[in-house]
Order: structure tokens, then C-alpha cells, then sequence
């Protein structure tokens, strides 16, 4: 391979996880529809041709079962990836992930790790049915002993699913579904950051902008709109949400005065909550307004001909922006 490639988030996480199964012969992948075709995504694609139908593992359509299976291979040394075909289809899975693979090295007093990677395509934009448009992320980012992750660009995509897998800690990690076909390079040779680490995807002076998987793009193309107005706005992408790296953003917001948090999650105790009330916290004199949020709204998530009037977008975060010059 060369230094650099141009990939598709989709093609970069298959890339990647193909790089891991190479290096470590314990790396499994289980989930429903990911090895005859390839996860109904094509995520997985190609790798049980590959690897073998031992190590990329068609599953029943259960996801309790999924994780557990993944809980007592962990346990005898293997590191498996479990895939959930779709964000709404995790709750079944909620009580294995919450009760056992986010406890049970605690529960052996560090004996016992956990290496498992809960992949999940997640968030709206694809027209989908019910369940298969949700943002469930602060489930996982409140619940102690899970590491919560979420890439945004091919080259994110392929080094964080990799550093996942190394993790000896169990790892959501969250897929931007609606992204997957965006194309951005790729450098092959070496990680620009650890996983859990955020980062200035775009520098500005006037306001900060936190976005984290598909939400990055739209506070992208915000921030490129809001320049014709003459303002400046520097976008964080989070990456992690669990741990939160919040030293980009406390330095960001001591500079700029003013921030704006952008997911899709409802409001209501989502992870702009969180964020919120730590840049208050720390950054209180140097804020110039709140801190104000854009999110999806209370409420389950819509038919689709509706999504499109649910998700922020655009000029959901420039008006926010208005909104804290006017304070």
C-alpha cells in the first residue's frame, strides 16, 4: 500500500479491520449478515472469503447473544468485534454490555479484561425505518467501565478501529452510517492521535464549534458558510466521548468566549449536557454567552419523511451562532 490512499469511511474501516485480523490470529468478528454479505453496509466485506468463517462469524439475530458469545471469548484470550446491524437493534444487548462487559474487570478486581469492540452504525440521514436511525451514545458514555468512540473521516475511521481493538478496555464504537461513502485520505503509516483525543479539524477565532461523527461535517459546512459572513469558527471534532479530551476545548473557548455544541441525540441529557455544564465549569470568565446546543429534539426519532426536519443541519448552527452574538 502507499503512504496515502483516498478511501471511503466505509472502504477505511474495512481496511482497517482487515489490518488487525492480519497482525492478531484472536481478532474475531461476529455480528448478523457480516460474512457471506458482508454486513448490509459492506463493511465486513470481503473478510470472511479471507479469514475463514471461524474468524468472521455469522450470527443468530440476537444481539444478547452476540455480546455474551464475545464476553466468554474475551475471557479465553480472543478479542472479538461485534457488529449491531443498527444503532436500535443494540437494546437488546443493553443488559450484557452494561451489566457484564462494562463490570466485570471491576467485579475481578483486575483480573479479567474485556478487549471487545461493539461496533455500531449509528445516527439518521439514510431514510430508514424505525430503529435504524438513533443516536444511543450517551447510554454508553454514562455507564462506567466502557470506552465510547466515534470517527468521522476515513483516516479516523481506519486508525481508531484499530486502536479499538487493541484496547484492552471494551470499546463502543460508534459509525457515522450516513457517512459512510465520504471520501478523504488516508495515511497507512501512522496514527496522527491516540484514540482517545480530540482535535481541531478546523482552526477559528470567533466561536467553537463541538460536533463528533456525522454532526463534524455539517459544523464543517457551517463553519465555510459562516465565513461569508465574516465569522470565524473553529470546529473541535470530539472523536472520544468517553473519556472526554477536553483540553482542545477549554483552550478553544478561553480564546474564542463563545461555544456551540452539535449532535443528534435529543437534547435532554445528551452529551451537550455534559459539555455544557464542563466548559461552564472551567471557562466561566472567559464566556462571552452560554453555551448554547443544537440537537435532535425530544422526541422518537421520525418517519422519514420527517428526519430532515429533526436533524440539525446548517442553519440550525449558524442561527446558534447568531444566538450567542446576542447575548
Amino acid at each position: 500500500m502507499a503512504a496515502a490512499e483516498n478511501l471511503t469511511i466505509g472502504k477505511a474501516l474495512n481496511t482497517g479491520l482487515r489490518r488487525a485480523m492480519e497482525r492478531d490470529p484472536k481478532v474475531l468478528i461476529m455480528g448478523e449478515d457480516v460474512g457471506k454479505l458482508g454486513g448490509v453496509f459492506r463493511i465486513t466485506d470481503g473478510l470472511q472469503k479471507d479469514f475463514g468463517d471461524e474468524r468472521v462469524i455469522d450470527t443468530p439475530l440476537a444481539e444478547s447473544g452476540i455480546v455474551g458469545t464475545a464476553v466468554g471469548l474475551a475471557i479465553r484470550g480472543y478479542r472479538p468485534v461485534c457488529e449491531i446491524q443498527f444503532d436500535g437493534f443494540v437494546y437488546p444487548a443493553y443488559d450484557q454490555i452494561v451489566s457484564q462487559v462494562a463490570k466485570l474487570h471491576y467485579r475481578s478486581q483486575g483480573k479479567v479484561s474485556l478487549p471487545i469492540v461493539i461496533r455500531i452504525p449509528f445516527g439518521g440521514g439514510i431514510g430508514a425505518v424505525e430503529h435504524h436511525s438513533e443516536s444511543p451514545e450517551a447510554y454508553f458514555a454514562h455507564t462506567a467501565g466502557l470506552k465510547v468512540v466515534s470517527c468521522a473521516n476515513p483516516d479516523d475511521a481506519y486508525w481508531m478501529i484499530q486502536q479499538s481493538i487493541e484496547s484492552d478496555d471494551p470499546v463502543i464504537f460508534l459509525e457515522p452510517k450516513r457517512r459512510y461513502w465520504e471520501k478523504g485520505q488516508v495515511n497507512v503509516d501512522s496514527a496522527s492521535l491516540p484514540l482517545h483525543a480530540s482535535r481541531v479539524a478546523r482552526p477559528g477565532t470567533d466561536v467553537t464549534v463541538l460536533a463528533y461523527g456525522p454532526m463534524v461535517r455539517t459544523a464543517l459546512d457551517a463553519a465555510t458558510a459562516a465565513e461569508e459572513d465574516g465569522r470565524s469558527l473553529e470546529v473541535i471534532d470530539l472523536r472520544t466521548l468517553s473519556p472526554l479530551d477536553m483540553r482542545p476545548v477549554y483552550e478553544s473557548v478561553r480564546r474564542t468566549g463563545r461555544a456551540v455544541v452539535v449532535h443528534e441525540a435529543p437534547g435532554n441529557l445528551g452529551l451537550g449536557a455534559e459539555l455544557s455544564a464542563r466548559i461552564t465549569e472551567e471557562c466561566f470568565y472567559s464566556l462571552e454567552a452560554p453555551v448554547l446546543r443544537v440537537t435532535g429534539f425530544d422526541t422518537p426519532y421520525p418517519a422519514a419523511r420527517l428526519e430532515e426536519e429533526y436533524l440539525p443541519d446548517l442553519d440550525r448552527v449558524l442561527d446558534a451562532v447568531d444566538r450567542s452574538f446576542g447575548f
